[in-house]
């Protein structure tokens, strides 16, 4: 199955919902930062971030985590591209909301929660992710899912937004082995 899973008005339409249910979740608004893990959370921790300060009156400080060095699967790989990492504001006593494009094994988000508290320690960590694939190997959940889409391991999901070039859209692939 290849196509079209959210197209621009259902991409915002997911976005909106997930940062009311932050808003919900987290009634002392004023610890909340958000975090997005490089690259794909990037844009979309912003876009929460914008979403969350209409509903909350005000701004929620918004950081860049780069976990390519944290990673368990270094010595597989080629040399790691290194995104910048960018908190402007102390981790420690707030509620970070962990913000990434799809959700898969969990290795990606085990590896955040080591650079996050390399930084400082939490009060409480949450984690948002726009897509939710299935296949974790580890025992890691979301506590804000955009979508949950079931696929299988030769399946590809692909988030494209505006900001980084793209047109607002989540498609589903076949992998060509």
């Amino acid at each position: 199955m290849n196509g079209l899973l959210l197209d621009s008005t259902a991409l915002q339409r997911v976005i909106a919902r997930m940062a009311h249910e932050i808003a919900e979740r987290n009634p002392q608004s004023n610890l909340l930062a958000l975090v997005g893990v490089q690259k794909g959370g990037v844009s979309l921790s912003r876009r929460l971030a914008t979403a969350l300060e209409r509903i909350l009156g005000h701004p929620v400080p918004t950081g860049l985590l780069d976990v390519s060095l944290y990673r368990d699967d270094l010595s597989q790989r080629a040399a790691p591209d290194i995104q910048p990492t960018h908190l402007p504001f102390d981790p420690t006593g707030r509620t970070v909301v962990l913000v990434d494009d799809v959700l898969f094994t969990g290795r990606t988000t085990r590896a955040a929660l080591d650079a996050l508290h390399d930084l400082g320690r939490p009060q409480k960590v949450q984690l948002a992710v726009l897509m939710d694939r299935g296949h974790r190997e580890l025992p890691i959940r979301a506590d804000f899912v955009g979508k949950n889409v079931p696929t299988s391991l030769q399946q590809r999901i692909d988030v494209r937004l505006a900001e980084d070039g793209g047109d607002d859209s989540v498609t589903l692939r076949e992998v060509v082995s």
